[in-house]
């Protein structure tokens, strides 16, 4: 087992992800594992379920103190307050939590589940992530979204009032965007909410409703030199308005990053439970493994009943994936790569591809030279450049 990851390499911190994977309808620009369901769902089954598998991830990571906990879907907010507290619950007593521990829902803005924040904010969730996507009604139509701009601004407020932390996201790069609009709504965006935005440009996925009509010729997107004028835009009026870029999409104000996504992008430890979910933990003899749960939510729960856990791959990752997963996240942060950490995985970084790329003003070392950055010229090409160190 020489090739595989060293047992003394540290992981600073755990999260945990809850994955609910029911929405009450799919979105078209939508690929993530999520499933409309017209029969009510019994979410005590699908609870208990839960419980099991944290069960089985506490008895198999190494991991003792949790650092965040993360509702993500699908659609969290779907969740009864019950299911919700119960889980909540049910983390405290399985593992030590930091006593500033970050919970984190995710929620649809609609004043049906807006009714919620306060009893979840009861239940210890502390923050909350509103996929609020647009502020313009008929774009709003457009991404198959069930709310309307107005609804969004009364779940913010409503948020604000409830969590400590709030966050939401927003689509730009949409069909027929200019510049000039985008700029309009993002500038009204930060005026309601300066914690924390994401920002994601509009992509065209596989196995979607837009990848179809994209096909067809009925859907267009923004062509690349428009699309890089948006995301230097985004860049620029978050930056005069105090939010910093501290991954490729994700902007924040200083102290209001998420936890949790930094845990993704620094290779920390995660459980992922529910469907469809994806962890990365290390054993007891400090091995890292990939783990994935049947994606299917009635499968996974026959699974977990079964076998108390819905994984269906189980991998211990060698040094160099290891390595390969902490270049391909670390580079997309403020904060960069680690040199001497990569350097521990058994990678160097090529010094001649290094200075090309800084010649080109694309990459850069931090000012004690501890860590490979990206500049940000270079956020725009981040996987081209990643390409090139990789090899």
């Amino acid at each position: 087992m020489n090739n595989n990851s060293s047992p003394n390499e540290q992981i600073d911190r755990f999260g945990i992800y809850i994955h609910w994977p029911f929405c009450l309808s799919k979105c078209p620009y939508c690929d993530f594992n999520s499933h409309v369901r017209k029969k009510e769902i019994d979410q005590n089954d699908y609870c208990n379920a839960i419980f099991k598998e944290l069960d089985w991830f506490s008895e198999n990571s190494n991991a003792k103190n949790v650092s965040s906990v993360f509702f993500g879907g699908g659609t969290p907010s779907l969740m009864s307050i019950e299911t919700v507290d119960k889980i909540i619950n049910k983390i405290y007593k399985t593992w030590s939590c930091n006593s500033n521990l970050e919970i984190t829902l995710e929620a649809n803005p609609t004043s049906v589940e807006a009714e919620k924040f306060l009893e979840y904010s009861k239940s210890g969730v502390n923050r909350v992530s509103l996929g609020i996507q647009s502020l313009i009604d008929d774009d709003l139509k457009k991404l198959g979204r069930q709310h309307t701009a107005i609804e969004a601004l009364n779940a913010l407020h409503i948020a604000k009032n409830n969590f400590s932390r709030v966050s939401f996201d927003l689509i730009y790069a949409r069909p027929h965007q200019d510049c000039k609009s985008w700029e309009r709504e993002l500038k009204e965006a930060i005026s309601y909410n300066n914690q924390h935005l994401s920002l994601y440009q509009l992509t065209i996925e596989p196995g979607t409703r837009y990848a179809e009509l994209y096909k067809k010729g009925k859907l267009q997107i923004p062509k690349d030199e428009l699309s890089s004028d948006l995301y230097n835009l985004t860049n620029e009026i978050c930056k005069n308005n105090g939010l910093m870029r501290y991954e490729v999409s994700n902007f924040s104000s200083e102290g209001q990053e998420s936890v949790h996504n930094l845990i993704y992008w620094q290779s920390g430890q995660w459980a992922g439970i529910g469907p469809g979910a994806h962890s990365r933990i290390n054993d007891s003899d400090g091995y890292r493994h990939s783990i994935i749960t049947e994606h299917n939510p009635e499968k996974w729960l026959d699974l977990v009943n079964k076998l108390d856990n819905g994984i269906i791959k189980n991998e211990i990752l060698l040094k160099e994936e290891i390595a390969d997963e902490y270049l391909l996240m670390s580079l997309r942060t403020r904060q960069g790569l680690n040199i001497e950490r990569y350097k521990s995985m058994g990678r160097t970084i090529n010094n001649k591809i290094f200075d090309t790329l800084k010649e080109d003003n694309f990459i850069k070392k931090s000012m004690d030279n501890a860590y490979l950055q990206l500049t940000e010229k270079g956020f725009l090409f981040t996987n081209k450049i990643i390409t090139e160190l990789s090899n």
